[in-house]
């Protein structure tokens, strides 16, 4: 019998990060997401990863 459910990634995520924001940068982030056809998880993650590497 095949294998049910999500294939398995290349590149687990394994690690969970959890950040508090206030009411107005969240509205930002959420409506960010929504014109671009993101989910909130995908812009927080493409911003730390524009971050840290424009800092290295």
């Amino acid at each position: 019998m095949a294998d049910m459910g999500r294939p398995k990634s290349e590149h687990p995520k394994k690690k969970i990060l959890s950040v508090r924001v206030d009411d107005s940068l969240y509205q930002r982030i959420y409506a960010y997401a929504e014109r671009h056809g993101m989910n909130v998880t995908e812009v927080v993650l493409q911003a730390l990863e524009k971050l840290i590497s424009k800092r290295e």
